[in-house]
């Protein structure tokens, strides 16, 4: 049998044209529950791309950053105790907390990179002085007082100061790329989960079941009849394609430098040879160094009599032995830096503008429309006909005057406005992170120029005092918090809002 019962209707309909129809006013409720389905689905089924995008290559760039971070830390290990065994394993955790402090930079700590490499290379000099030294008895206040001459006698020659630009710069556009990659994931989940207003529902009834009510079932919505319902609908979801773009931008400014000069792989790998290059350093200018320490210092005392025997220098000066390529570790994560940049700015060239172009990628489906190609034998919202009104433009306030959808513009959409906000955030942490800044510390370089003069704002905007909590997520196990995170949207205190308001108005002031 049939599935519809077709009369003159005396039903009142709400939605379908009244006179000739198929339906009764309860079906009309069953379809406007099936059609808002329908719609969920479609989204989520055209966003499926852009959320897989982000969700495994966040997975694989944070897998690849932790296993270079293993790697380099094992290499730096088996090399070291073959070099000067007993003496480095005696000091081993002066280069374990080294690794310890840039994983937990990484993973989203609270570590100044900077401050955190000078304590590296002072303990390093304390430890070291006191090994071509073994004939004197250190006091702690005496080693403070060696510390102190790691900058002004560069004992480790230039390798500290290449080290710490090197280091610094590369992880913080690894921290931040990463970061950037789980912001993009939260806000395209969350946004791509629609909830439809009454108005919209309306009109996907309208547009999908009311041909079945009249009889035509065969026959599907024209296609720019389909793009106002879908930009009705998706109205909001419009508004964060500027955004978006921005954001997407910036990424792949940040993916450049992962490419070239902010290289962690290329920093990471030799980093062994690096620092062991810096030891050599200091074994050659010991005599300098003591001498100009002594003056600076003071007179040491010697040690008692049983330690004063030489044998502790002449095992230290192990000349150090080259590092054959071949025993290199294979790169991290089976891929290398490149490779997963490379494809990852392919795959978000394409996610950009993706936000504006939603409603022309549901109307493209075949299963929705009858396709551009076809203009009069297609459903016009009340007959089978040519569809007349004209395709509104992207956005909220461009739906004034939508044919199709009740769209109120004068209430944006505040959970798109926390996800713009979050993203407006995240793209000023990654145009820092492009020039070398850490948005954390922007102060560190320059105590010098008072309140905040020297705020090494790279940009128009200058980073603001707060973190998003809606999206911003650091790069640890995010994707087992997700579904938490998405459960608890949190309000916004008065507070909050005063600020992003200021510091809009100054965006806008200075544009």
């Amino acid at each position: 049998g049939r599935m519809f019962w077709c009369f003159w209707a005396r039903e009142h309909l709400r939605i379908c044209p009244q006179e000739y129809t198929c339906c009764t006013s309860e079906m009309e409720d069953k379809l406007s529950q099936q059609s808002k389905l329908e719609f969920e689905n479609l989204v989520e089924e055209t966003s499926h791309f852009v959320r897989t995008t982000f969700v495994s290559r966040h997975k694989k760039f944070d897998e690849f950053f932790r296993e270079l971070l293993e790697n380099a830390e094992r290499s730096l290990n088996d090399m070291f105790v073959r070099t000067y065994g007993m003496l480095y394993m005696q000091n081993s955790e002066v280069f374990q907390d080294l690794f310890t402090e840039l994983k937990r930079y990484y993973t989203g700590g609270n570590v100044n990179l900077e401050e955190m490499l000078n304590d590296f290379w002072a303990r390093l000099l304390e430890r070291m002085f006191q090994l071509i030294n073994p004939q004197y008895h250190f006091t702690e206040d005496y080693l403070e007082c060696v510390s102190k001459y790691t900058d002004q006698l560069k004992p480790f020659g230039d390798v500290p100061r290449k080290l710490k630009v090197q280091v610094t710069r590369a992880f913080i556009a690894a921290r931040t790329f990463v970061q950037g990659l789980t912001v993009g994931r939260e806000v395209a989940n969350r946004v791509s989960k629609v909830s439809p207003t009454p108005g919209c529902i309306r009109a996907l009834m309208k547009m999908l079941y009311c041909p079945y009510c009249r009889g035509l079932p065969t026959v599907k919505p024209c296609n720019n009849y389909c793009l106002n319902v879908m930009k009705g609908c998706l109205a909001n979801q419009a508004d964060l394609d500027t955004e978006w773009n921005l954001f997407i931008d910036a990424m792949l400014l940040v993916a450049e430098r992962l490419e070239g000069p902010f290289n962690i792989e290329s920093v990471m790998d030799p980093i062994d040879v690096k620092i062991s290059e810096a030891i050599m350093n200091m074994q050659e200018n010991s005599m300098q160094v003591s001498a100009k320490v002594f003056q600076g210092c003071g007179q040491p005392k010697p040690a008692p009599a049983l330690r004063s025997s030489r044998s502790v220098p002449e095992n230290f000066n192990t000349r150090f032995r080259p590092y054959n390529p071949e025993e290199r570790p294979t790169t991290a994560a089976g891929t290398s830096l490149d490779r997963l940049v490379t494809d990852i700015k392919e795959k978000l060239k394409l996610s950009k503008k993706f936000w504006s172009t939603l409603p022309y990628t549901i109307c493209k489906n075949e299963r929705v429309t009858a396709g551009p190609s076809i203009e009069e034998d297609c459903w016009n919202g009340h007959t089978k006909a040519r569809y007349l009104p004209e395709i509104m433009n992207d956005g909220l306030t461009n739906q004034i005057n939508n044919p199709e959808v009740d769209v109120d513009i004068t209430r944006p959409d505040t959970f798109i406005r926390q996800q713009i906000m979050a993203l407006r955030v995240m793209t000023n942490k990654l145009k820092n992170a492009y020039n070398g800044n850490d948005v954390n510390f922007q102060d560190t370089s320059d105590e010098t120029s008072g309140s905040g003069s020297g705020s090494g704002c790279t940009d128009d905007i200058c980073p603001t005092e707060f973190d998003f909590i809606t999206t911003e997520a650091p790069p640890v196990d995010s994707d087992r918090r997700e579904v938490e995170a998405s459960a608890t949207q949190p309000g916004w205190s008065l507070q909050t809002l005063l600020i992003i308001f200021i510091s809009l108005v100054l965006q806008r002031q200075w544009r």
